[in-house]
């Protein structure tokens, strides 16, 4: 399909800069299936806004602090500022990382992070640049392994937030809460799951209260799920692969409820693509632990979600792509009008919106890797 079919204009004006407070005052924007009118409502009303018997799904990464500055050396010519944005784990010592200019780096120089050369965790956080790849990514392969590595980063790194934030303001203290979901447990991400940044722990209660099943799964998001498509058709996009995981028991469950009959509602579009990665043609979500990097376009026939919370995308984005493969291209694009013209809040720290999949969208299945 053309990407600029999935084009808007958005005003600078409607990108988030901060978030919601408290996080469940965002607006919600709420899109029926079937072409039912829009309804403007409150993110803290989810919970009433759902069944009883609806099966609830969210992500539990954990951001990690992978935004670094560091100080290149080479040879023993003058030091250079560079800083980093990790995005991937390759092994026990070796992340890829965007590198900012990475025109300054070349393969070999050696990397010292913390500030002002400060000591981190046995003396010093080093790392080598062991390869240069394309688009300012590059490899670095640090000199420490494992949990000591995850400790140094923790000491020196800081929040990574998404450049239409951090090219426009400083990163704050309470950017480390606030770019965290209140129910973060397993550190990996290098990106919030950001439909989960609105949820409270008062809104949890409500939805135990109404009798809403509640499960986990994992995907730590990349830094690449919110980039738009640079590719004039979606066929030349490459997604970007993230680990993640549905255990064995949260498989079980919600096959047993989709069998049922009962709604599975997701919490962004993390925790849908990993059940859709899961998920098998007859609707079973099977047990996953890997990479997935499925590219979900308008054609898609979804095996796992019936409602998604998600927050307002990108124009070319693959995710704007995704909720146009879940509610239709027309309807996404009256939705996002419609919100424009209220004045909602776009983006990481922006305001939500809740879609129920139309089961008239066409269902023709486009091959997706996962």
């Amino acid at each position: 399909m053309r990407t600029d079919l999935f084009d808007f204009v958005l005003p600078e004006s409607a990108i988030a800069l901060e978030p919601a407070s408290p996080r469940d005052s965002a607006r919600l924007l709420v899109v029926p299936a079937g072409g039912a009118p829009f309804e403007d409502r409150i993110v803290r009303e989810l919970p009433d806004l759902l069944r009883p018997d609806d099966v609830l799904v969210l992500n539990d990464t954990r951001v990690i602090p992978a935004a670094l500055e560091g100080s290149r050396k080479r040879g023993d010519g003058p030091s250079a500022r560079v800083t980093f944005n990790l995005v991937r784990r390759i092994d026990d010592n070796r992340w890829r990382a965007f590198a900012r200019p990475a025109k300054r780096l070349e393969p070999g120089d050696r990397i010292r992070f913390g500030h002002d050369g400060d000591a981190c965790l046995l003396g010093r956080l080093e790392a080598t640049v062991s390869e240069k790849l394309d688009a300012g990514e590059v490899e670095l392969a640090f000199d420490l392994h494992g949990a000591y590595l995850d400790d140094a980063i923790a000491a020196v790194g800081t929040m990574p937030l998404p450049p239409y934030i951090a090219l426009k303001r400083e990163t704050r203290a309470d950017d480390a809460e606030n770019y965290q979901t209140v129910f973060a447990s397993k550190p990996g991400a290098v990106a919030a799951p950001t439909a989960g940044l609105h949820v409270t722990e008062d809104m949890l209660a409500r939805f135990a209260a109404r009798g809403i099943e509640r499960h986990f799964v994992t995907l730590h998001v990349g830094a690449g799920t919110f980039l738009p498509v640079k590719a004039d058709d979606t066929s030349g996009h490459k997604m970007h692969s993230e680990w993640g995981e549905v255990s064995v028991a949260t498989a079980k469950a919600l096959t047993d409820a989709k069998r049922s009959g009962r709604r599975i509602v997701v919490i962004g579009t993390t925790a849908l693509r990993i059940l859709e990665s899961a998920a098998t043609d007859d609707g079973t979500i099977a047990p996953f632990a890997g990479e997935t990097s499925i590219f979900i376009t308008p054609g898609y026939r979804f095996r796992a979600v019936d409602v998604l919370l998600t927050n307002f995308h990108l124009p070319r984005s693959t995710l704007f792509m995704l909720v146009s493969a879940f509610s239709g291209l027309a309807p996404m694009k009256a939705a996002y009008a419609h919100a424009l013209a209220r004045g909602y809040r776009f983006f990481s720290y922006g305001d939500a919106t809740l879609l129920t999949r139309d089961p008239a969208v066409p269902d023709q299945v486009i091959p997706a890797d996962r």
